[in-house]
């Protein structure tokens, strides 16, 4: 009597078949990260955005005040003089600019822990529901299998 083999691809195309493979829960995870994503960068732009105006302001006023500080002067005094307003322009004008990148840098930092506790809840949402969805569809082939 000759020895007959088993096929193991039929048997394991039966098998891959008896547990279908939801591909809902991963499309749904993809679109939450893309999301997430385009909230994200929408923060780190809008963020890059107002830098760049403060940084273009601050040139702007410090051009400016060079502008002031480089015109002729009647006597030598005056040079001094020019020189320290310049001076405590620039310290006040300094001050006023990082206030407004901390400012920036504070508003980033709320977003984005806003946006991970939004994305976190709908992970964890995603993940419950795909679980949910993987022991109803382990159950309903299990008891295909064992009913046949």
């Amino acid at each position: 009597m000759a020895a007959k083999t088993q096929d193991f691809s039929a048997m394991m195309k039966d098998m891959m078949g008896s547990f279908p493979v939801d591909t809902k829960a991963m499309d749904e995870a993809f679109k939450t990260t893309a999301t997430l994503n385009e909230k994200l960068s929408a923060v780190a732009l809008e963020a890059a955005e107002k830098s760049t105006e403060i940084s273009t302001k601050w040139t702007k006023d410090t051009l400016s005040k060079m502008s002031d500080m480089s015109k002729i002067k009647k006597e030598p005094a005056d040079y001094a003089k020019a020189m320290t307003d310049f001076a405590s322009a620039q310290a006040e004008t300094a001050a006023e600019h990082m206030a407004a990148y901390a400012e920036i840098a504070k508003k980033v930092q709320m977003d984005t822990v806003e946006l991970m506790m939004a994305a976190g809840k709908d992970f964890s949402e995603d993940a419950t529901a795909a679980m949910k969805k993987a022991t109803d569809d382990m159950s309903t082939a299990a008891k295909k299998a064992t009913t046949k």
